[in-house]
Parts: structure tokens; sequence; C-alpha cells
């Protein structure tokens, strides 16, 4: 066994390791895997930088691809799987990506984006209609033997929608990496991780944000792992019932989804084995955070942050019981502050906007693009998630809006520039602008409000598809509605916030 294969693997090498709906694979296997992934991503030409991307659905061979490029010495990609070519495309391009590996779902779309952005290599997985490297075949060519884990290990590579329309790039932070100078003290620090001790971990949620994927850094660390595919609330119950998995990451939408199963279906599985699940995405509702902690128990923490900085605030289930609706207290090296419009700090318990001063001064980082990065900042190194919130007196925030114009749809981020610039283009529309709504399950939803050029018609539905033909479709409005007037100024700028306002009345957001 080599160093892949942590404790509980060296102890039972036969014992299933990692396991999705289709596939069972043992320590033994994954060590033959892992070492035959990263030789041959060692001996590929993947650039200064050595980039390659992960454009695949949720799969044991997309955990494999992820960490095999991590021991390879790579720095990995992972590409949100609902996006179109042409997005797809772009990414490889920014990213200057070398080698991409595919699913069946992806594949067509991944070999597109892979001709436009001349990727050379594309690698995919139960993909025989396709003309490319089998993952199979790839594996057998490389060697078995243990590789070179001298050489530095690369964080991720993550890419967040943009609000010009074009997604940003920026590194897995510090505060998520594992660090170490090399692949061999890198996997020695995640084997450190006391979440591995817990037991098996479940993924839930989609591979290609950086909550699921630790699910391929726990199994570095001997933690078995779960995979799931698309969300299924009893499926869920049921994966947890079936393998005793003890730690997973959600978002708020699993929450609602789980709670609305009758209690019937509830009832019929065991889930006394999780002890720890960690959420992200958007603010959860209070009572929806309530009701879960009633069913599972105090297992919950609140993780609150971005890709760009990682987790800024955490709460535990008996701090969030003592005060109901906080995202918690900042986690070092960030200090959380609430600042006027002046950028002066106010006083506990008034309403501001959110900012972090990172202690390090790193604070945000976009990849290639210093103009976005200092947009962040009011000065090095103090940055905004776009949030406005109030800090009671023990330093515990309240998220209650948020002033940037991004709006969160069941974890998902959507920046509502991508859907108007492209429903700008529609022949009868003179003026639009789109913003977040809420939604019961999914927290909120896009709606695009539209003006239409004079004595022009049109259908709504029609406007949607309008978009979802040129968009990935979690990027587009859901509704429509036609209005006479958006409340442009002398400057052409849109409150979005008053524009809001009528509908969340009576709703937290």
């Amino acid at each position: 066994m080599t160093q892949f294969a942590k404790p509980i693997g060296i102890a039972r090498p036969n014992e299933i390791a990692l396991r999705d709906p289709l596939t069972a694979l043992t320590w033994l296997e994954i060590d033959d895997i892992l070492n035959r992934a990263a030789n041959a991503i060692r001996q590929t030409d993947l650039g200064e930088d050595r980039r390659m991307a992960v454009f695949a659905e949720n799969a044991c061979e997309t955990a494999l691809a992820n960490l095999g490029g991590l021991i390879g010495g790579a720095s990995v990609v992972p590409v949100n799987f609902h996006l179109t070519a042409e997005e797809v495309a772009y990414i490889l391009e920014d990213s200057g990506t070398q080698l991409l590996f595919v699913g069946p779902e992806t594949a067509e779309r991944g070999l597109e984006a892979a001709a436009m952005a001349g990727v050379p290599q594309v690698v995919g997985w139960r993909s025989p209609a396709f003309e490319l490297i089998d993952w199979s075949t790839w594996l057998a060519s490389s060697s078995p033997d243990e590789p070179d884990t001298s050489v530095a290990p690369r964080p991720n590579l993550l890419y967040t929608s943009g609000t010009t329309g074009r997604p940003k790039g920026t590194h897995l932070p510090p505060t998520m990496f594992a660090g170490g100078d090399t692949v061999a003290e890198h996997l020695d620090n995640l084997g450190a991780n006391p979440m591995a001790e817990l037991g098996p971990h479940l993924v839930v949620g989609p591979m290609y944000h950086t909550g699921p994927l630790s699910g391929a850094r726990l199994l570095a660390a001997g933690a078995p792992s779960v995979i799931l595919t698309r969300f299924d609330a009893e499926n869920t119950l049921r994966a947890i019932d079936t393998y005793k998995t003890a730690s997973t990451i959600m978002v708020p939408t699993h929450f609602v989804r789980l709670l609305a199963l009758p209690d019937e279906v509830k009832s019929r599985y065991d889930i006394s084995s999780m002890v720890s699940v960690s959420h992200t995405g958007a603010k959860c509702p209070v009572d929806v955070k309530r009701a879960m902690i009633e069913w599972f128990g105090p297992v919950f923490r609140d993780a609150y942050g971005a890709s760009e900085v990682g987790t800024t605030c955490m709460i535990t289930s008996e701090e969030w019981l003592l005060h109901p609706g906080s995202v918690g207290k900042s986690l070092p090296p960030f200090t959380a502050m609430i600042l006027d419009d002046n950028d002066q700090p106010v006083p506990p318990n008034t309403e501001g906007r959110l900012f972090f001063e990172d202690a390090t001064g790193r604070g945000v980082v976009y990849h290639n693009d210093p103009v976005k990065s200092a947009a962040a900042h009011i000065r090095p190194g103090v940055f905004t998630l776009g949030e406005i919130a109030y800090m009671d007196e023990e330093g515990y925030v309240y998220i209650t809006d948020r002033f940037s114009d991004m709006i969160v749809s069941g974890g998902v981020n959507i920046y509502p520039a991508e859907a108007e610039q492209v429903l700008i283009d529609h022949s009868a529309i003179l003026d639009v602008a789109c913003i977040g709504v809420p939604h019961p399950e999914m927290g909120e939803e896009l709606k695009a409000l539209v003006i239409l050029h004079e004595g022009v018609s049109a259908d709504g539905n029609e406007i949607i598809h309008f978009c979802r033909d040129r968009l990935s479709h979690y990027k587009c409005p859901k509704t429509v509605e036609f209005v006479s007037d958006l409340g442009r100024n002398t400057m052409g700028k849109i409150n979005k916030r008053k524009l809001r306002a009528p509908y969340w009345e009576g709703h937290t957001q």
C-alpha cells in the first residue's frame, strides 16, 4: 500500500472506500488508480501553471480525477457541469488548461469546448460514442508505481460567476488548502484532519463546489466516501441509513427538501450516525435551521464565507440556539466589521455593510485580474462579500440583505448581469433588470423585469427560452414581469434594492 492508503486502508485494504450509485472501490483499488492517475498527470505537459480541469457530474471518477491531479502536482479547475460549451471554453482558455476530464453527461460539450480553447487532451469515462481518450485505457497505460511526491502541491483554481458576464478565477484560499512544501507533506496535513476520524463522508452537492470536493480530500485522509449524483431527499436519508455516514456538507435548499418529506418517510430511516453537518451557500431561514436541529440534533455548523477566501464566520448548533439567525463570529485570520456608506464603523446592532479584515493582508485575489481584486477591497486586506448585516455586542454577525446584485439560489451564486446582457439583445426588449425574489425552496430565484419597445408585444416564456438558448439554464430568470419603468437615475443606474423591496415584504432576505 502507498501513502494514499491511510491507516484504515492499510488495516482493511479490501474494505469499500469509495462508492457511487454505479461503482464501489476498495482502498486497494483506489491506491492503484491514484498511482496510475498521478503518474500519467506528472508526465503530461500541463504548461507553466500545471493546469487541468474536471468537467463532470458526481461520480467516483470525478473524485479520483480531482485527487489524482492534486497528487500529480497539478492545479485542478473544477468546472460547473451545467455550463454551455462556450462558457466552458472561456474557463479552459482563461485558466490555461491543457488536460480535460469529462463524464458521459458532459462529453459532447467538453469536446466542443476543448476544441474552441485548444485543449489537446480530453479523457472521459463511460463515453464510448465520443472520440476521446478512454479513462480505463488512460489508467492502464500508466505506471502503478508510487509517483514522485516531492513536487510542490498546487491549489485548485475555482471559477465564480462574474458581474460582467465572465466568471472570475480564484485560487483555493490558504484557509482551505492544507499546504506543505511537497505533495507528501500536503497528504500528511490532510491526514491530520479530525473530520476523517468521524466515519464515512456523504457527498450530496455538485463536486465543482469546494464543499463537496472535500469528500476527495477526506478520502486522502482515510475517510470512506459515499457520492450521490443529483440530490434526492429520500435517497439522501437512505444513504445515511445504509452506509452509516457521519458527516456531510449541505446548503439550506437541501434542508428544505428534506423537511418537506412526509413524516412516514422521515421515520423510515435511521440518521443517528450523523455527527457533523456543515452548511454553506445562502443564509439559512431560522425556522428551517431550528427544524433541522430538532430532527438531526445539534450536529450543524454554519460556515459562512466564499470560494475566494474560505470560511469567514462559523456558528455551532448550540451557539445558534442562543443566537438564532446568526452566521456566527468571525474566524482567524478574519475580523468582521460593519461599516456605513462612508466606510466608518457603526455601533453594535446597527445595520451596515459587512466587511472583513484579513490579518494576512491577502484578502480577495482573482486570477489574472488585479482590477477586480482591488474592487473587492476598501483598503489592502479589507474586503466585502457584498452583504448587509449587523453585529451584536458579542460579535455575532446577522446577515440581513445584500448590497451586491448577486443572488443565491439553492446555494448557487447567480449574477443578474449575465442574464441581463443576453436579454437586452432580444428584439422586443428596450430595457431589463434581473432581481432575486423569494422562493420557498431555493431561498430566492431570478426574475426579469422587462420594458418592451413601444408597440411591441412579447411572451414571458419565449423570453425565458431566448435566454436559455444562450446561457446555462440556472443563470436564467424563472419568471418575467413586464413593467413601464425601472427607476434608472440620471446616471443610468438602477437601485435594485428598491426594485426587490415589494417582492420581499413579509419575507426575510
